[in-house]
């Protein structure tokens, strides 16, 4: 066992967050910790690194362990180093030992030590071992899968907006290989590409991992164990997010009717002690039924799910047929292409996920659909077509010094109090709550907020950029449910694949400047991709195979040469060079033949394993997926290998052309 937690209470000023909980975490497990924004996930963190101390219970630690935190806090590190060199900070013991290398190599310049040679073996053997020799390989491999391309590893990290520095920080953190890796929301920030990135190298960690996360399709993937933060208590589900939900809801059951046949027991007691306590006769009794009320273990109603809640987006008119219209439309920020000459069309009742990689020029896309963003070529929009835009930067567009109520009033809705309470209610904005003032609220109460505000514009044509960053899973629930009955139509950006499989009908993805349409739903349009892939892959092999096939090297004879001699030139001396010559060539051929076709079975080898890494179903096999992956870079390793001398061979076969 890594680390326990054993009967832990936890008290924030006068909130208890854990009561009596306890949590004992082993070695390769994958666990999501989960539970409403509020309840205290990232505190719990916070718990098992050290930070804070528990208010009675016992926090037991193995002596080695090592925990890696990362968290959306860590963004203040201010450094112009570069970033290649801030994730290669992982590595600090074998960068301490190069520090030391570097320092005895200056020594040993000026003057020459028996005693300082073998200490100079000895820190080589060192930084070998702490991984000195593949530091920048490995931090490179993950910054790249991470999103960034070759040419920015040497770029400044002040450099990059707050979520590519997140990036390279959890970089970092990936690769300082922690007993327990503490994940606090991952994926935010990170693209499509990215996020199915960290699912292949997390299921390959050796450690344990513990996240905290509202993408349900990352959790699924990613977790074998749920534990759940719910009535300051932790509650333990051994599978993965659909498991849980689906035990949740029979406990929530079992939990209702305890509760129900308890307060018809409490009920019952009460009212024989009301009804007897003046008797003398009963009197006695009705004091031992008090004092064992007293003792009662209360259970607590099981708490309703945002998920059950109901709320509407409502539609103040019909538009017309189509609501934008695309033609020719061209996008640049200076030499940075987004839209090149791009055509598309969104009509009444769509329902539309716009994805990709971050860069691409998705919320790009948003703005120009909204006019907010002026673009070349021709962006018509429909008749009646009423916007409603939410974006990240709504958030700091909220009045800071409003109660929450206020700010819902000012959107000129027309609602009551009443309706905007009942509104706020299914954003978790209960009782007084809603008399908060908007500067004290977190990040995803904020988000919340926005989104209401967004509902009360009435608009029958969203605009919605992320939408569920910073929601729990039950918002993001409550928000697909909305979403799914709404009368109008959409545009949404997001990165959540759950998210976007509940509410689209149609796909977008900017490719090469254009923007390419797939009706379908998004686990229609991966079916889509990944049969085109097969397809592709199957071409390029076949067409591999008659190239290798054609141009296998024949044996020609070689064309007559006429060699004139000169007066006292030996005629038979020409005749036995040029033999030599045609030796050597039909020799190099053989070897080029037989090299040529080692490397053609190999590529098709290489293939063969990318179209297995390309099958999401390999990495809920750990073994498989460790073989295959294994058996590829075996294979890569060879080819490039033999590829050196492929090269030479060529070369030397072209000067017998020339």
């Amino acid at each position: 066992m890594l680390l326990s937690l054993n009967n832990v209470t936890f008290e924030f000023g006068a909130r208890k967050i854990l009561d009596n909980a306890s949590w004992h975490i082993y070695l390769n497990e994958r666990i999501g910790l989960i539970g409403p924004n509020g309840t205290g996930k990232s505190t719990l963190l916070k718990i098992l690194i050290g930070e804070y101390s528990v208010s009675s219970g016992q926090v037991n630690r193995s002596k080695t362990l090592s925990i890696g935190y990362f968290h959306q806090d860590l963004q203040s590190l201010d450094t112009n180093d570069s970033i290649l060199t801030v994730a290669m900070g992982a590595f600090d013991k074998a960068l301490a030992i190069g520090a030391q290398i570097s320092q005895l190599e200056i020594e040993l310049e000026k003057h020459e030590d028996e005693k300082k040679l073998h200490k100079l073996a000895d820190l080589h053997h060192d930084f070998e071992l702490a991984g000195g020799y593949e530091m920048e390989y490995k931090s490179a491999e993950v910054l790249e899968g991470l999103g960034f391309m070759t040419k920015d590893l040497s770029r400044s990290f002040n450099e990059f907006s707050g979520g590519w520095r997140m990036r390279v920080l959890l970089a970092k953190m990936i690769l300082q290989n922690p007993d327990i890796l503490l994940l606090d929301e991952p994926t935010n920030h990170l693209d499509l590409p990215s996020i199915e990135w960290i699912e292949r190298y997390l299921s390959n960690y050796p450690g344990t991992v513990i996240i905290v996360s509202h993408d349900r399709y990352f959790l699924d993937r990613m977790v074998n164990k749920i534990v759940e933060i719910s009535q300051q208590t932790l509650n333990h589900y051994s599978g993965d997010y659909g498991y849980y939900e689906q035990e949740k809801e029979i406990r929530s059951e079992m939990q209702q009717r305890e509760y129900e046949n308890q307060q018809d027991f409490i009920n019952q007691q009460e009212r024989f002690i009301e009804r007897f306590k003046a008797k003398a006769s009963k009197a006695k009794q009705a004091q031992s039924l008090v004092k064992k009320l007293d003792r009662l273990d209360r259970i607590e109603a099981p708490i309703i799910e945002t998920s059950k809640l109901k709320i509407r987006f409502e539609v103040g008119r019909q538009p017309g047929k189509t609501l934008t219209t695309f033609e020719g439309v061209s996008k640049r920020y200076g030499d940075i292409k987004i839209l090149d000459d791009a055509s598309a069309e969104v009509n009444r009742g769509d329902k539309v996920a716009l994805i990709g990689a971050n860069g691409k020029g998705k919320s790009t896309v948003l703005r120009l659909l909204s006019t907010t963003e002026q673009g070349e070529g021709s962006i018509t929009p429909g008749h009646n077509a009423d916007i409603s835009f939410y974006a990240q930067h709504q958030l700091e567009a909220l009045s800071m010094d409003n109660d929450i109520i206020d700010e819902l009033k000012l959107c000129g809705s027309g609602k009551t109090e009443q309706e905007l309470r009942e509104l706020l209610g299914c954003f978790l904005f209960r009782g007084d709550d809603i008399y908060k003032k908007i500067r004290i609220l977190s990040g995803g109460e904020k988000a919340r907020v926005a989104l209401a505000k967004t509902i009360l514009g009435k608009g029958n044509y969203l605009l919605l950029d992320e939408p569920t960053n910073h929601l729990d899973i039950s918002s993001v629930n409550m928000l697909i449910n909305a979403l799914k009955v709404y009368d109008g139509t959409y545009v949404v950006v997001s990165h959540d694949r759950y998210f976007i499989q509940n509410t689209a009908n149609k796909i977008w993805e900017i490719e090469d400047g254009k923007i390419k349409q797939f009706d379908g739903s998004y686990g229609e349009w991966e079916e889509y991709k990944k049969r085109r892939e097969k397809e592709a892959q199957a071409t390029k092999s076949k067409n591999k195979g008659q190239e290798s096939t054609s141009e296998a090297p024949v044996e020609k004879k070689p064309e007559p040469v006429v060699v004139k001699a000169e007066i006292n030139e030996a005629p038979k001396a020409v005749s036995s060079e040029f033999k030599e010559k045609q030796k050597e060539e039909k020799r190099l051929r053989t070897k080029f033949a037989k090299l040529e076709g080692e490397i053609a079975v190999l590529n098709t080898e290489k293939e063969k394993f990318e179209t297995m890494l390309a099958d999401p179903t390999i990495y809920s096999n750990k073994i498989q997926f460790q073989t295959t992956e294994n058996n590829y870079k075996s294979v890569v390793l060879k080819i490039e290998l033999l590829q050196p001398e492929y090269e030479s061979l060529f070369e030397q076969l072209m000067q017998y052309e020339s």
